[in-house]
């Protein structure tokens, strides 16, 4: 798997997360654990999408 599609894999799972953190915050309670949970996994998929667009950036020629 290229860098990039690695990317547009972690985009596509931040979206999906999204989805399920404004569906669980519709609720008439919402449960705060799968909210935090759901925030964190969030995250840690933003901070890996970031962390390959600056290795993706700092080797030109190196990405197809």
């Amino acid at each position: 798997m290229t860098v990039q599609a690695r990317i547009q894999t972690l985009k596509e799972r931040r979206a999906k997360l999204e989805n399920l953190l404004a569906e669980e915050d519709k609720r008439p309670a919402p449960d705060s654990d799968t909210m935090v949970r759901l925030k964190r996994e969030k995250l840690a998929l933003r901070e890996e999408c970031d962390r390959l667009q600056k290795q993706d950036a700092a080797s030109p020629g190196m990405s197809a």
